[in-house]
């Protein structure tokens, strides 16, 4: 992952935890406690996509699995929320932008549903039997009830957060490429007028060396062709001079 989503994840995650332990935890609901961890995944998944979305998961799954009062084997929540990212990343558009707020809605539900029944069947695997004694029918109503009363406040905040922050690097690379762009447009204007001046220096140079050879031979044979007619015939007519077995010079 690229250095600004990684920051954006740890930041979203990490405010994300302290918020449901120390707020939502306390509330005492019936049933299952609202999982906003859950829904920074989703929001983060439908950015970055399903590779993004599986790391991001696994990252503040093993967060949670680590952070006190956790009372579960580590590594079980990581497991859920890793799957789930992965999932909801294969949700996201491919143009980037969500046409209406349904799709999103639906795999809150989906994911709090998926999420509370993967994470019983693990509990089932390791040994923790909870879910039996809770109910396990309670704890699917109520925790994709109150994820999908929290998702419309919370999912589309972290979304613009996270398209911000690939609109910014998207801007930045645009704007580096339109510089060197820029620099090569430079030095190849600057190449060619000085390609044009060497050229034009090179013309006038030639041009100098030719109207001095000229100038030399048509002063030189010239005018001792001049002089010497006229002393032989004396005559110079409208600037021509008449010879003898020349017709003209």
């Amino acid at each position: 992952m690229r250095l600004n989503r990684v920051l954006l994840s740890t930041v979203l995650v990490v405010v994300a935890l302290v918020v449901q332990i120390c707020v939502l935890a306390r509330l005492q609901l019936p049933g299952a406690v609202p999982d906003l961890l859950l829904l920074v995944v989703l929001g983060l998944a439908l950015v970055y996509g399903h590779t993004g979305g599986a790391l991001v998961g696994f990252g503040a799954g093993l967060l949670a699995d680590l952070a006190p009062p956790a009372d579960h084997a580590a590594g079980r929540y990581a497991l859920v929320l890793c799957v789930i990212g992965y999932l909801a990343g294969l949700a996201k558009p491919e143009s980037g932008q969500l046409r209406s707020a349904t799709g999103p809605m639906v795999v809150v539900v989906a994911a709090a549903i998926g999420a509370t029944l993967l994470y019983a069947g693990v509990g089932i695997l390791v040994g923790d039997d909870a879910a039996r004694h809770v109910g396990l029918g309670e704890l699917l109503f109520t925790a994709a009830l109150y994820d999908l009363l929290l998702a419309p406040f919370t999912v589309p905040l972290i979304m613009g957060l996270a398209r911000r922050g690939e609109n910014d690097r998207m801007a930045d690379s645009t704007g580096g490429t339109g510089t060197e762009g820029g620099g090569t447009r430079w030095i190849t204007s600057a190449g060619s007028v000085r390609a044009g001046k060497m050229s034009r220096f090179r013309r006038t140079g030639r041009a100098a060396r030719l109207g001095g050879l000229g100038g030399g031979l048509g002063g030189g044979q010239g005018g001792g062709l001049l002089a010497k007619a006229t002393k032989r015939t004396g005559r110079v007519k409208d600037g021509r001079v008449k010879l003898k077995g020349v017709k003209r010079l």
